[in-house]
This record gives C-alpha cells, structure tokens and sequence, in this order.
C-alpha cells in the first residue's frame, strides 16, 4: 500500500518522493505556531483549565496555558503554516 501511494505520488508531482518535502516550510510551521500559541494564551477564556503543560522558562512567555490550549493553538498553527506555505511555493523551490 505504501508503495502504491509513492507511486500515485511520484506520478502526480513529476518528481521522486523524497522532493516532495523540503526543510524550507519547517521554520515558517514554527513560527505560526508560537504565534498563535502566544495569542491563544492571551485571548481564549479558559486557558488554564485541566493539567499545565510543562514548558519550563517559557511558560511565563505563553502565560501558562493548559495541554488543550497548547494542542488547539499549535493545530491552528500548523494549519496557518501549510497554508502559507502552499501560497509560497512558487518562492520556495
């Protein structure tokens, strides 16, 4: 099955599976989701409920948010992410 998916992959792109991922996008996930995490923390009504994530001297920075605050921003950030990186692919290759 995993081969099939290469296959379909491989054929749709143009190009061998291992081009069709490159470490340009990571930095810019990155960032997204520390920025959404640092708005998150500030502006959903309930962050500090359930268990504290353990960010150790960064807490203080993202106010201390919850595991399902941490989770839930850094979904959105990755989100944000992809899609900013699907508009600059064109520029990133």
């Amino acid at each position: 099955m995993i081969h099939s998916f290469w296959f379909v992959a491989e054929t749709a792109a143009g190009q061998t599976p291992t081009e069709l991922w490159h470490w340009q996008g990571t930095p810019i996930i990155i960032g997204w989701s520390l920025l959404v995490l640092f708005i998150a923390s500030r502006t959903i009504k309930l962050p500090h409920v359930g268990p504290e994530m353990p960010l150790g001297p960064l807490a203080p920075i993202f106010n201390r948010p919850s595991v399902a605050t941490v989770l839930a921003s850094v979904s959105f950030g990755h989100i944000l992410g992809v899609l900013t990186i699907f508009g600059l692919a064109p520029y990133l290759q």
